[in-house]
Order: C-alpha cells, then structure tokens, then sequence
C-alpha cells in the first residue's frame, strides 16, 4: 500500500493583502510515487496549492493558515523552508528566475555547495544528474546561452541533486516552450518519474500536451476549492472542463461537434489511447457535411521587410536575408522555435536595434532614420517576459503611463484604462499592486498598457502564455475584434492551437531565415516544415491519420476541414 506523502486536511489560506481566502476546505492527499496535474483558470488558487507545498506560503507570501498541510508526516507551518527545499524540489515557468551560477555546472551545484558536500561528491552528483536531464555537453555554458528547454533542464537538474528531495513540483513547465520542446519537456518529466519513483506534481494550462505523458490523477481547483479529483479518462468523459472554463483537448472537441458521446470506455486521456472505431460513421458524416468559407484577401502593404541581416555580434548574424510583407488590417502569426530569430525580428522593426542590412517600410517610408519613441506612435510591442516592462508598483499606474507621457488629460485617462482593464480581465484587481500577480495575470497588464494606447501594428511576443482559457478566450476575442477594426496585428507564437484559430497566414522561421510562408493548415501538415521550426502535429490532424473513418478520403482533402480552425469552415 502506498504512503502518503502530502495531506491537506481542511486546509485554508488567507493573503493579509486580499479581503477572502485564497485556499478554502481544501482536503487532497498525494500518495509516494504519484504523477497528479493540477489544473484550474486563473486565480483560482493552483499557484497557491504549489506554493503551500513547497513552503513559499507561509515563510514567504504571508498570510492566515488554518487547517493541516503535512509532509512526509511533518507539519509544514512548524517546519522552515529551508527543509522544506530538502523535500520539494520546484521548477518554475521562468527559469531566468532560478539561476544562481555562472554556468550550468554551478547552478546544478549549488544547494550542494551550501551543504559543503566535498568537491569529489559533488562533481559526481552534478555529473548524474546532468546526464539524467541529457546536459552533459552544457554544463560549461553560461544560463545566457541556452535556449528555454535546455534552462528548463538545469532547474530541474538543479532540484532533483538532492537525494533527499522526493517530490518534484513544476509550475507550468511548458509556459514559454516551442511546441515541439514542450513536447520534449513532457517526456523528459515523464521519463525522469518511472526512472526515479519520485512523487511529481505539475501545475499546468496546457492539459492536453501534459496528457502526452501517464497521468495518474487531475485535480481541478476553483475558486479556491477542489472540484474534481479524477483519472484522466473520467475527467475527459465529463463536462468539467468545458463548465470550469478550461480548454479541452481538441480531438474532443472535433468529435463533439461530430455528435459523437464521450465515454471512459473511448480512453479519451490522448490521441494515442484514444478509441474512434465506434464513432466512425458519425466522424465521416460530419467530414461531408463541411464546408469552407471564403478567405478574404488583403493586399494593401502596411509593413515591408527586405533583405534583412543582423547579428548581436560581427562574428554571428542571427537573421539571414529574411523578407516578406504584412497587409494592412492583418492578423499574422510569427512561429518557429525558441532561439529562431522571431522576437529579435520584432525588436528590429520596433527600433530596438538597427538592422545590419536591408530595409523595413512602413507604409512605404522606411523606418531606418525613426526613434523608437517615434515608431510607438503607430506600432507597439508586448514582450513575452511581462517584467521586462512593467516600472510600476500598481496596475492602474502602469497601464496609465504611456498616457501620461503623451500628454492625454486624467479624466480621458481614467476612461480609457479602465476600459483595458475590462477587456484583460483585470478591473477588479485595478488598485492591486503588481507585486501580487501571477506571471499571468501580469502578462495581461503589459497587454492593456500597449492596447490602451491605440497603435496600428500591434506585435505580440506570446500573448496567451501563461493564461487559461477563459482569458485566452477574452484576450483573442478583443485582438480579433480590433483587428476588425483595422488594426493589423503580429502574434508571435508557439500555441499552434492560436495559429490555426484566429490567423490566415502565417511566417515560419528557422535559425534565422524565413523557410516558409503560408497558410496554418498548409505548414501543420508539412513534415519537413514541421520539423525544421520544432513544430508539432495537432490533435486533430493526428485524429485524422487514424484513418479509420476516411475510407475514402485522402489526408491532403481532408486535412484543412479537421486542422483548419473555425474561420476554414462553414458549420
């Protein structure tokens, strides 16, 4: 029988900052060797539940606790958090936030080297580990230089070093990954659990790329309280998800709308599992009875980008000759894998950086003799990481700063923010200081700062990261209903999922260079595309090569009706 090695008895948490308990009546026991997923929309306390366990609350986010969180038997309000770390090891959705050394070898090495393990000891820890987490070649290089998945890898190496830390708690891993890293992080996770026997928790968004691994049980948290704790067949047969707000997988949602009923006995948990034999007649008639929507075409060039180089360094050009054009009115993803050159690209026609050669127009003019300043009058810029660009201490400020520099009178100010707020979902929290939000929510304030001042080009560098779906849902909605209105938008992204749903074009790049160009449906099912820019196939394509419904259809037929999101069909 195995033992528990977490239990929360009744537990509540109160921040003395907020007027209600975050946690309330929570009872949840996490048994030794486990694999759990903690899902819930934003705010809804998962964080919090993370935080509780590692020991952040109450030693460092201060507040009221009532109730009983043992650990390994122990008490944790009586224990400190220092030998909390001892048993929790925590990856965070950021690493920058955890690196401590030089290199990788002394980031990994670190919590031994205040335990003063003699040096030999420590050399063969950092080496095991290392190789556990596939970084043997990188333990030289400084953090700077790695790319997202390989950072991930050091802070989880860095975690698992010490032999007495038995659980592993990653809090949204897959944040700011590629889809193709975030797919390699998954099975990095899911090898390291059947290697070692340690406990694992993950606190995630992206249900349906964790389900990719075994998952033993997902507990839904709203509210504050526990509203599902279930397997994830019995999860996936149920409506929780849709009424919680939370996005489903989306090979569930093509057999939905193909009236097909979601059964245990289906293994829903993934696409590999799943069974659709039963549900064969249904799919294929829903195949037939589809039919695509006329795409309109914009040809009216707003942003022009030729011939462009540019390298950090003389010795090394990080983009290669890219060109291409972006119309007017708009909406256009930028995709490729972490390190590929898409930001770097955005910060050049954001004036960040003079490019080495080539040209960028807007509207004919070339950009080339313009500020930054001066470019921010008709194109704004969200970056991925939020705290790159907040200056403020409380969220009305910092959405009402670029206002204040233009010289826009209080009452106009006022209006104006509280109306970006409504639209990211964060009116309620306006008096808020930023300290207290999650890397959501504060990815949503430098949304409204940007929105609320009205640019026509907007660049995104991963709007929805970190969010659920209900705010995904608010966030895409408004972007596509400004984009509506004209404003021509640039969304740098690795959620395929937004690609196929919300744009009709989309730029591919590659170490640099632009390899591709075109539609969403077009790129996702090109292999070599696929892998060249860490890409991966979506649910629904995979549901499609089942074939077991297509009899009579070919995959490039059929391809753009189950991949093609919901601008590609008439239903």
């Amino acid at each position: 029988m195995r033992k528990p090695v977490i239990e929360f008895t009744n537990f509540s948490f109160h921040y003395r900052a907020q007027s209600s308990p975050t946690l309330s009546g929570i009872n949840l026991t996490i048994y030794e060797g486990e694999k759990i997923l903690i899902i819930g929309p934003s705010g809804s306390g998962k964080s919090t539940l993370g935080h509780c366990i590692n020991g952040l609350v109450p030693f460092f986010y201060s507040g009221e606790i009532s109730g009983s969180l043992k650990i390994f038997g122990k008490e944790t309000k009586k224990e400190s958090i220092f030998k909390l770390s001892s048993m929790v090891g925590t990856v965070l959705q950021d690493p920058d936030a955890q690196f401590i050394g030089l290199t990788a070898a002394e980031d990994i090495a670190f919590k031994l080297e205040n335990q003063f393990v003699p040096q030999e000891e420590l050399f063969e820890s950092v080496n095991r580990v290392a190789e556990l987490v596939d970084m043997t070649e990188h333990l030289d290089s400084p953090p700077q230089d790695l790319s997202g998945g390989e950072k991930q890898r050091v802070t989880l190496a860095g975690s698992m070093i010490d032999d007495n830390v038995n659980i592993l708690l990653f809090d949204e891993p897959l944040a700011n990954l590629d889809p193709a890293t975030g797919k390699t992080a998954i099975e990095l996770i899911d090898r390291i659990h059947k290697q070692t026997g340690k406990t694992t928790i993950i606190i995630e968004h992206r249900l349906e790329d964790v389900l990719l691994g075994e998952i033993d049980r997902i507990v839904i948290i709203n509210e504050g309280c526990i509203l599902a704790d279930l397997t994830p067949n019995e999860l996936l047969s149920s409506n929780l998800l849709i009424d919680t707000g939370i996005r489903e997988p989306l090979y569930l949602t093509a057999l939905r709308y193909a009236g097909c009923t979601i059964t245990p006995m289906l293994k829903p948990k993934s696409i590999k599992t799943l069974n659709i034999e039963v549900n064969k007649t249904r799919l294929h008639a829903w195949y037939e009875s589809v039919g695509y929507a006329e795409k309109k075409q914009k040809n009216d060039v707003l942003l022009e980008l030729k011939n462009i180089h540019f390298g950090y360094s003389k010795t090394k050009e990080i983009i290669k000759d890219v060109s291409f054009k972006i119309n007017k009115g708009e909406l256009l993803s930028l995709i490729g894998k972490n390190g590929a050159g898409k930001s770097t690209l955005a910060k050049l026609i954001c004036g960040f950086y003079p490019p080495t050669a080539g040209e960028i127009l807007y509207e004919g003019e070339n950009l080339i003799e313009q500020s930054i300043k001066e470019r921010g009058d008709h194109i704004g810029f969200v970056l991925q990481n939020p705290n790159q660009m907040i200056s403020q201490n409380f969220i009305f400020d910092e959405v009402a700063l670029g206002l204040k520099f233009r010289g826009v009178a209080d009452k106009d100010i006022k209006d104006k923010v509280f109306h970006a707020l409504k639209i990211c979902g964060l009116y309620e929290l306006r008096n808020w200081p930023i300290s207290a939000l999650s890397f959501g929510q504060k990815k949503r304030v430098t949304i409204a700062s940007v929105l609320v001042l009205g640019p026509k080009l907007i660049l995104l560098d991963e709007p929805t990261a970190g969010q659920d779906y209900k705010h995904y849902n608010e966030i895409m909605e408004f972007l596509w209903n400004l984009n509506q209105q004209g404003i021509t938008i640039i969304m740098i992204t690795h959620d395929m999922h937004l690609m196929l749903e919300y744009t009709n074009r989309a730029i591919v790049i590659s170490e640099g260079q632009k390899i591709r160009e075109d539609e969403p449906a077009n790129i996702l099912t090109d292999e070599d595309v696929i892998r060249l820019a860490n890409l991966k196939e979506t649910s629904l394509y995979q549901l499609l090569k089942k074939q077991i419904f297509l009899t009579n259809v070919t995959l490039s037929n059929a391809s753009f009706i189950l991949i093609g999101g919901p601008d590609s069909y008439e239903s």
